[in-house]
């Protein structure tokens, strides 16, 4: 499977995202794979849709394989795997080191900032999404 628009971002856990454990809490991770795609479309996106468009959650699939304590290095990545409808799947990797501790898999649904229902994405939106970054 091909990866289209990867975008990385780093990060140090710190104390308030912590829980009882001394881990991070799982509600973090949903922030984090939240914050990977806001960061991404800000990137990716223009005024021009921004003004039109705004993208809502329609579903995460988390899936926790290791746990993150205060201090350690955290990156996550993030690329849309394919889009269709009104509708946008986007994977979310997050690793510690080399070792892979959380992944996710959103679907996004695409709104007309106007009526604040569900737009078929649009063509200028597909080639975005679709351009394979160097």
């Amino acid at each position: 499977m091909e990866n289209f628009n990867r975008f990385t971002f780093t990060l140090i856990v710190t104390n308030n995202e912590l829980d009882d454990l001394n881990h991070v809490n799982n509600i973090h991770y949903i922030k984090w794979v939240q914050e990977a795609a806001q960061k991404h479309w800000k990137i990716l996106s223009n005024t021009n849709l921004d003004t039109k468009y705004v993208w809502v959650v329609l579903r995460h699939e988390i899936d926790y394989i290791a746990s993150a304590i205060l201090h350690d290095i955290i990156t996550v990545n993030t690329w849309i795997v394919k889009s269709y409808g009104v509708k946008s799947e986007r994977f979310v990797e997050i690793k510690k080191g080399s070792k892979t501790i959380a992944k996710a898999k959103t679907i996004w649904c695409l709104l007309d900032k106007t009526t604040m229902k569900p737009a078929r994405i649009p063509s200028e939106i597909l080639e975005i999404l679709e351009t394979k970054k160097e």
